[in-house]
């Protein structure tokens, strides 16, 4: 046994209680740190080859490992901005740089510009509901936009789309005179029933559609719309005037012999801009959720659209769905919060404030919303804390201590030993 072998063995095995004591050190440190992930040390032996009879001591090598995977408790706040994820997955972040990373960390505020950004100056993305509703990318992060929260001023939409639904009375008197069908747009239709709905054009002036229904034979009804501020006060039953400009459009509806539509039932009317009276908008409205039965008329739809409104809140759901809520009680999807993961999560690059990068051994991210497939769901409002455990890493500090101590003793008893041999040529 070589004396130099065991003081080497025992500086290994003092360099090896130095790492564990860094790691209690980081782990200490970061006890409070959102989203933080617990460091670990782990020793294996280091063997040399032994001669006959002979003992040669050899050492002892250190890796650090991460409990990446293991969720820190939950912690609620009073800002909706703080996010923490409840299962798996990690947020997708990007620096300044715009490099992408993951992270758990969701103790996110908007900054000047109305982003979400971390503590750690990392911004949270997401996908834009800009284009309609988005799909993930499931293999990387190509189409991630920054979160922006800074909804201010007033808003107004369109109406593009909506539907009606009820039911036509089959016992209602048919109208044979096609003069007097309402789509004929003449002042003496006798329309048999009528319903409304409110749209909205780009400037959110609001566009009353009456919907007049004439039943013209059996099971087979005429379908007209108009718009109401084209009414002239006091004629009845059918206040428009025959103007080209009075009738939107319309169409019509067949039920069969058991009261169900057997037509598309979709009209396709078009309405004045008020801010550009010659520059019609088309609203798709679909109707077929009427039925035709021995019972009175109803009908109930909406449509598509908003009038101008200040934005009131913007929340996020479990779903990461980030939306604006207008002072209306209406509600605007603005982005969707994707999450990500990797196969092997404890084996992730860890890299300055408390994000991960994928490598070789993670395996390649993996990318989809939450509350689908292996994600876990959004909790606004809602930190994830630190997975460190005080009380096992002082025990781990004092163990990390004694053996430090001992092996130091080795590599003294060593030292001695040494000065014995260099005094035997005195």
């Amino acid at each position: 046994m070589s004396i130099f072998g065991s003081m080497k063995t025992a500086v290994s095995g003092m360099n090896a209680q130095a790492n564990r004591l860094g790691t209690v050190s980081d782990n200490i440190a970061n006890s409070s740190t959102t989203g933080y992930k617990e460091a670990t040390t782990s020793f294996s032996s280091l063997v040399l080859p032994q001669g006959s009879g002979n003992y040669n001591s050899g050492g002892v090598e250190t890796t650090i490992q991460y409990a990446i995977s293991q969720q820190g408790n939950i912690s609620y706040t009073t800002s909706t901005n703080d996010l923490a994820i409840q299962g798996s997955g990690f947020f997708v972040v990007s620096d300044a740089a715009g490099t992408p990373y993951m992270t758990r960390a969701g103790n996110f505020a908007p900054d000047s510009s109305g982003n979400l950004v971390n503590s750690a100056g990392f911004t949270l993305m997401g996908y834009s509901y800009g284009s309609g509703s988005p799909s993930v990318v499931v293999n990387g992060f190509n189409g991630l936009v920054p979160i922006n929260v800074n909804q201010t001023g007033l808003t107004a939409v369109a109406s593009t789309s909506g539907n009606l639904a009820g039911n036509l009375n089959s016992n209602d008197t048919a109208v044979t005179t096609a003069a007097n069908v309402a789509s004929a747009n003449n002042s003496t239709a006798t329309p048999s029933e009528k319903s409304s709905v409110v749209g909205y054009d780009s400037q959110g002036n609001a566009i009353t559609y009456d919907v007049y229904y004439t039943k013209t034979a059996a099971n087979t009804w005429d379908v007209a719309v108009y718009n109401h501020a084209d009414a002239t006060a006091g004629n009845t039953p059918f206040p428009y005037t025959p103007a080209a400009s009075a009738f939107l459009g319309g169409g019509t509806m067949v039920f069969n012999a058991n009261g169900q539509l057997t037509t598309t039932g979709t009209i396709t009317p078009t309405a004045p801009l008020t801010v550009n009276p010659t520059a019609p908008q088309p609203i798709k409205i679909d109707m077929s959720g009427f039925t035709q039965l021995a019972s009175g008329f109803t009908a109930t739809g909406k449509v598509n659209g908003q009038a101008p409104n200040p934005v009131k809140s913007v929340t996020i759901g479990k779903d990461g769905t980030v939306s604006a809520l207008y002072g209306d009680g209406s509600s605007k999807n603005l982005y969707r919060i994707p999450l990500a993961t990797v196969a092997s999560p404890d084996l992730l690059t860890l890299q300055s404030g408390n994000v991960y990068s994928a490598n070789g051994q993670s395996g390649v991210t993996v990318t989809g919303f939450p509350q689908t497939g292996q994600f876990g769901y959004v909790q606004s409002g809602a930190l994830e804390e630190s997975n460190v455990d005080l009380a096992s890493e002082l025990t781990n500090m004092i163990e990390a201590q004694k053996s430090y101590t001992a092996n130091s003793k080795v590599f003294q008893a060593g030292s001695e030993l040494m000065d014995v041999l260099v005094n035997l040529q005195r």
